[in-house]
């Protein structure tokens, strides 16, 4: 008598949360990873490690903090290449050389605000495989799709967080 079994699958794999076949790849290359996560309002940009008794996070960045400087509006492209900066500059400090991108489950977009974050991470030195096709406009990253005052205040922004 053969009883038919049912294996269930991992539970962040039944809610979608995880795709362990690109998770798996990924950890192979053993570099860091640079995981960005995008919601309606704002962005995190993080270096994670891993580890067997689970991932350690190495530095991370939260569009939020980006009040601290002077910044008002968390969701937008401006707002993603600044804590993309802001969390390269935290990364620099910890000697974090080159890493590599993360996208998890998020839709690739070319321009989006997860390649916001990703020019902010490289134009704070850390080096990430990537194609220059994908990178929002210079324009678009300053905001001057948005209005003049939001290029002012992105630049005096960035240079707070240059510093």
């Amino acid at each position: 008598m053969s009883k038919k079994s049912y294996l269930m699958p991992f539970k962040r794999r039944r809610e979608k949360k995880t795709d362990y076949k690109k998770r798996l790849a990924l950890i192979k290359s053993e570099k860091t990873r640079l995981v960005i996560r995008k919601s309606s309002k704002n962005i995190t940009v993080q270096f994670i490690d891993y580890n067997a008794k689970g991932d350690k996070t190495l530095v991370s960045a939260f569009s939020t903090e980006l009040k601290k400087f002077g910044w008002k509006k968390t969701g937008n492209i401006p707002a993603s290449y600044l804590t993309g900066l802001l969390a390269g500059k935290r990364a620099g400090d910890k000697k974090v050389k080159e890493v590599v991108l993360d996208l998890g489950l998020q839709t690739s977009t070319k321009g989006s605000r997860i390649y916001a974050a990703l020019k902010g991470v490289l134009d704070a030195g850390i080096k990430v495989p990537h194609s220059e096709k994908i990178l929002p406009d210079e324009d678009r990253i300053k905001g001057v799709h948005i209005s003049e005052n939001t290029v002012k205040q992105f630049e005096e922004v960035r240079s707070k967080i240059g510093e």
